[in-house]
């Protein structure tokens, strides 16, 4: 009668004939009355104490059949598919094959641990390699006088590089480059360790250092101060129309609108002062008024270019103005208009000298009171044919007028010495006297022995000319 193997689950394993003997799996299956069938039973068991101990593995294994592989020393344990260990690492330069989610491998040359997650292995620690020595993050506990600290570490090749912490404490036993550690992140001192790359906010800046790595790596020491007064040696730029305000109540602002500037001084009735040193002292050339919104100017001031005037030119002081211009222009632009000057008198209406636009000549008075400047053309030579005008001299000094009124008429020129009377002749008398001697002394007061007139003529006298002693001295014509 046959027999009948199965497994756990009562699936058949083999059906054995009597007399024969079943190789299909790592042990040997006897049927009824296999002669010498003691031999191989005892090997079977001892194959099952040892788990088959082995180099290779068992042939035609059952899922769940354990074998001892000699050349690892780990027990395994088949799958239906391949042996796993069953427990522990695989201890291995190499990445194992044929992995099981769940399995260990150390890698021998590395260190390092890592787990199957059923599709690779993940490594579980350490992160660095034998090689690479301590490197990464390591839990540690520092002593202190406020008691032991959990703080985080950070190693690159078996240098502390930085300490992470909740809270800041002074170490009681040394750790080189940390003399005190921050809340924070504290990088180790003796290195010169810095943040690389950007940083979008920092409490503070280490200002001790001015020089640049890069020109975009900046140095603390070059960036300006809002604490406390610092300088530049680059352009600054104000890239908005908000401009500059400058003062404890911001009282100067320099802002944009439009493309128009405004210097302001925003601080009510205060002046906004421009001052320069002149040889060492301080002297303030050019001041807005607040008060008054005037603008006062000390010193020379020179106009390379027009100067309009709107409101009133008030010059005070005994000071004379001096113009170095050959002409001054009035009423510029305006239409026409008496302009000139005027002189301030003690009288209601001041001296004026101007130009009368309705009479197109220089007008000059005062008080009021004005008349004509006169030109020489204005002047004529004959004052016949011109009348209630100027008289001047022609060109051979003659002069034309219609007759001549003289007030005090004197009496007629005579011989006597007299010289105290100041009567002006008449035109009969002058030419009387051009016939006299020049120098004769006539007999009028009897006074005088020398008797006559003395005459000088270019004709001879007619008769009734003269009288009885006259003398008459006839010269070439």
């Amino acid at each position: 009668m046959a027999y009948t193997i199965n497994k756990t689950d009562g699936t058949v394993v083999a059906t054995i004939t009597d007399g024969t003997v079943d190789n299909s799996t790592s042990l040997q299956l006897f049927g009824k009355s296999f002669s010498g069938f003691g031999e191989g039973l005892n090997e079977n068991l001892v194959k099952l104490l040892e788990n088959t101990a082995s180099t290779s593995a068992p042939t035609a294994p059952l899922k769940g059949q354990l074998w001892m592989d000699t050349n690892t020393n780990q027990i395994k344990v088949y799958d239906g598919t391949s042996f796993k260990p069953t427990g522990g690492a695989k201890a291995q330069a190499s990445e194992p094959t044929s992995a099981s989610a769940g399995d260990l491998w150390i890698d021998t040359d590395d260190d390092q641990v890592y787990v199957y997650t059923g599709s690779a292995f993940l490594l579980v620690g350490p992160v660095y390699t034998s090689g690479q020595t301590l490197s990464g993050w390591k839990i540690e506990t520092l002593a202190s006088s406020g008691g032991n600290k959990v703080v985080s570490s950070m190693y690159a090749g078996n240098t502390r590089v930085a300490i992470l912490s909740k809270e800041t404490f002074t170490p009681s036993v040394t750790q080189t480059g940390f003399a005190s550690i921050k809340a924070g992140l504290t990088l180790n001192s003796t290195l010169g360790a810095v943040f690389e790359g950007t940083n979008t906010q920092a409490a503070h800046i280490d200002v001790s250092g001015t020089s640049n790595t890069s020109a975009t790596l900046i140095a603390g020491g070059n960036f300006l101060r809002a604490d406390a007064p610092d300088s530049t040696t680059g352009a600054l730029t104000v890239d908005a129309d908000g401009g500059v305000i400058i003062g404890d109540s911001q009282e100067l602002t320099i802002t944009v609108d439009s493309n128009d500037v405004t210097v302001a001084q925003t601080s009510q009735d205060k002046d906004l002062k421009f001052t320069v040193n002149d040889g060492g002292v301080t002297k303030t050339p050019l001041q807005l008024t607040g008060a008054d919104g005037g603008v006062d100017i000390v010193g020379d001031v020179t106009v390379t270019g027009n100067l309009t005037v709107s409101g009133e030119f008030d010059k005070s002081g005994s000071v004379i103005n001096l113009v170095d211009d050959a002409f001054i222009k009035l009423n510029t632009g305006n239409s026409e208009a008496d302009s000139g000057l005027i002189i301030e008198t003690g009288d209601t209406d001041d001296a004026r000298f101007f130009y009368d636009v309705s009479e197109n000549h220089f007008t000059a008075g005062q008080g009021g009171t004005y008349s004509q400047v006169i030109r020489l053309a204005d002047a004529v030579a004959d004052g016949n044919a011109s009348k209630e005008k100027v008289l001047k001299t022609t060109a051979a000094g003659l002069l034309t007028v219609t007759n001549v009124s003289l007030a005090a008429v004197g009496s007629d020129i005579t011989s006597s010495t007299s010289t105290s009377s100041t009567s002006v002749p008449t035109t009969g008398q002058v030419a009387k006297s051009l016939k006299l001697w020049g120098g004769s002394t006539i007999s009028d007061d009897s006074s005088n022995s020398i008797a006559g007139n003395r005459y000088v003529e270019t004709s001879a006298p007619t008769s009734g000319q003269g009288s009885n002693g006259d003398l008459w001295f006839v010269r070439e014509a």
